[in-house]
């Protein structure tokens, strides 16, 4: 793998619990994910990690304090870091995919 080219098909998934999975490239204080979630995910807490990317497959709901907020294929994603903007992500479709960039 060079500076400029992320192979992810020689990245081995890594599965945190049960209906999702991740690859992920870090290089310096950033990494890159390909992130996969099953029909049936439910974040189980809060997430103030901030999140910039696309939705590459599916739709999900994603729960603010104040608001929700539906992603499909296509989207952009756009979250900051931080309390004021925490969040629960829950799966709409079979298959929920996203290519995330962030900083870690």
């Amino acid at each position: 793998m060079t500076a400029d080219r992320v192979d992810f098909d020689s990245i081995p998934w890594t599965t945190p619990m049960p209906n999702v999975r991740f690859k992920v490239h870090r290089q310096g204080s950033r990494q890159l994910r390909i992130v996969e979630f099953g029909h049936g995910f439910v974040e189980p807490d809060w997430c103030m990690h901030g999140h910039i990317g696309l939705v590459l497959d599916g739709s999900g709901l994603l729960q603010y304090a104040d608001r929700e907020v539906t992603f499909k294929k296509g989207d952009g994603v756009f979250i900051p870091a931080g309390e004021e903007h925490k969040h629960k992500l829950t799966v709409l479709s079979e298959v929920f995919r996203v290519v995330l960039m962030e900083d870690v």
